[in-house]
């Protein structure tokens, strides 16, 4: 197959390219990017108004396979993110049974081999994700795990959690924590404060989130670790974390679309629908969320993707399982509300979700040029979307942003030289 994308605006983030180019792929790689390419080809993709970005890179999804194919299966969730733009996933392991040996890491990434897009176990931290005995990561990243993680659970014990970075420090992989101190946490619904309040739902305070990740700071300057802290959710956190960084800790964090998208007021109008973990905060820690994604303190965006059946979603609040879907939101949030609403560049907005984690995660994507794998994303910044049932390819379609109109439409995915998706 050969194609060539024409009148677009290539966006760049690890190039800090912006310019008007045409971009030729061939035989799955980016054979030549330059202006006015004229070569005869199989396919010629017009992007006009659109901007061309590097094959979009998520960091955090929950696919549900094994245990829950009901709800998502990797194939699933591979169609479902191809459509939202992104050409590599990470999924999460608090699968059933969890993703803590070779055997499973095996089965994912046989089964992603059958699907349009690239996808990138991570396996759990400890030995079914149960914060006592650390797994063998030395075998788990042999067979293809590029981080691990609890995620769902907090490692609660200091001391497995600071063998657990001096043993991922040997392969240079990072751990990604569920930073939440769970009896502080204490079986809470949403964020502590004036809105639990009214509502008279048990709150999950701040400091659930910050004291664990002030101790993971401490760990990782002693252990001399990799960590990554997922799903940061309040300004307390980025500040915690961009003094770690100014200290030469090493540390990465990646926010969720929500996190800067919505607060906690969405809780009275949408319930469970609202209902996630970490849970919305107030104004201001949206505000300081998006601060931190504008001075680099929050590294990544990534959407925390949790389908679950409108059946399990839909009890009353107190029942409901935490997590949202996110995948098919994300490019429109991210351009409605950093670029239109905040003054993001697109260079600045999408690094998010490129070049950054690509990086963090030592994975040879996240860039467009000439050579490398032919994943890209061509986007409209100007056209509108109704986030509807219809708009919605998850069979699960547990959201908030339902009826919300937003600026952003995946117009095509390409992924290793394939069209995956394309509009329409």
């Amino acid at each position: 197959m050969k194609l060539v994308i024409k009148n677009g605006r290539v966006i760049d983030p690890a190039s800090h390219t912006d310019d008007r180019r045409d971009v030729l792929v061939e035989d799955g790689f980016i054979a030549k990017i330059a202006a006015n390419i004229a070569d005869s080809v199989d396919e010629t993709i017009d992007a006009a108004g659109c901007v061309v970005l590097p094959g979009l890179i998520d960091m955090h999804v929950h696919f549900r396979e094994p245990g829950r194919e009901d709800i998502e299966t990797i194939i699933g969730g591979s169609t479902v993110a191809a459509k939202g733009g992104f050409t590599s996933v990470c999924t999460m392991p608090n699968t059933v049974p969890p993703i803590d040996n070779q055997a499973l890491v095996r089965f994912i990434k046989l089964e992603a081999e059958q699907g349009p897009i690239n996808i990138f176990p991570i396996a759990t931290i400890t030995k079914g994700g149960q914060g006592e005995e650390i797994s063998e990561m030395g075998e788990l990243v042999k067979v293809g795990a590029v981080g691990f993680s609890d995620d769902g659970k907090p490692v609660m014990s200091s001391i497995v959690m600071r063998r657990a970075l001096e043993y991922a420090r040997m392969f240079d992989v990072p751990i990604i924590t569920h930073s939440e101190d769970a009896q502080l946490a204490n079986g809470g619904i949403m964020n502590e404060g004036a809105n639990s309040v009214l509502l008279g739902l048990p709150g999950i305070p701040k400091a659930a989130e910050e004291v664990m990740i002030a101790r993971d700071m401490i760990l990782a300057r002693l252990a001399k670790g990799r960590v990554h802290v997922a799903h940061v959710s309040s300004g307390g956190s980025v500040e915690i974390i961009r003094r770690a960084k100014s200290d030469a800790v090493r540390v990465t964090c990646e926010t969720a679309p929500h996190y800067f998208a919505l607060t906690d007021d969405a809780v009275e109008q949408h319930l469970s629908m609202a209902k996630m973990n970490p849970p919305l905060r107030t104004e201001e820690d949206r505000q300081a969320i998006i601060a931190g994604l504008r001075d680099g303190s929050v590294d990544v965006i990534a959407t925390d993707h949790a389908p679950h059946p409108i059946n399990e979603k839909m009890q009353e609040i107190e029942y409901a399982p935490f997590g949202i879907i996110g995948l098919e939101t994300a490019v429109p949030l991210i351009v409605t509300v950093l670029v239109r609403e905040n003054g993001f560049s697109l260079l600045q907005a999408f690094e998010k979700v490129t070049i950054n984690p690509a990086r963090i995660l030592k994975l040879d994507r996240g860039a467009l040029q000439e050579g490398a794998a032919a994943d890209i994303t061509v986007i409209d910044p100007e056209k509108k979307v109704l986030i509807d049932q219809a708009f919605i390819a998850s069979k699960c379609k547990n959201t908030p942003f339902l009826g919300r109109e937003l600026y952003g439409s995946v117009e095509w995915t390409i992924c290793g030289g394939r069209v995956v998706y394309r509009k329409g």
